[in-house]
């Protein structure tokens, strides 16, 4: 049975492997991208919405990218949990591009191997809610498709 691998409020984990994880995270910067990737097998897989690599020398390669793209990244995990290999993260990743501040809100599932390391790293976001629709020029054209696409919208 899963069990919060967290209390909201603390950073105390009973699973260490995960506690190891969102400190990484939550403590990334462009120096400390080894220190993350280090936590991932050699031949982890890694899959958001913009990539699918295999290697912890890609993985390294997303977050060093990522602070070349966009200013001041920072995640901030709000729940994690865990069950046997399998941990998922709630989080918002918090970003300035283009001189305006940005949050996008994600999940992950990750799987790790018996030496504790990830294998595998799925990032659940949706880049049209939480990107595209807040781009100047293509995100009316977002908004307009999502409002006509919703069976919800009024």
């Amino acid at each position: 049975m899963s069990e919060p691998a967290f209390q909201p409020g603390s950073r105390h984990f009973a699973d260490l492997r995960l506690g190891r994880l969102v400190k990484a995270f939550e403590t990334l910067t462009p120096a400390t991208v080894d220190v993350l990737a280090a936590l991932y097998a050699e031949g982890a897989h890694f899959r958001d919405p913009f990539n699918d690599v295999r290697g912890r020398a890609a993985v390294a390669h997303i977050f060093s990218h990522m602070f070349e793209q966009v200013d001041a990244p920072r995640f901030e995990v709000h729940s994690a949990m865990s069950d046997g290999a399998d941990a998922w993260l709630d989080w918002t990743m918090h970003l300035e591009m283009r001189g305006r501040t940005m949050k996008i809100e994600g999940t992950t599932r990750l799987r790790f191997d018996g030496a504790g390391q990830v294998v595998e790293h799925r990032d659940y976001w949706d880049a049209a809610q939480e990107l595209y629709e807040k781009l100047p020029l293509i995100g009316g054209l977002m908004r307009w498709l999502r409002r006509k696409l919703s069976a919800t919208a009024g």
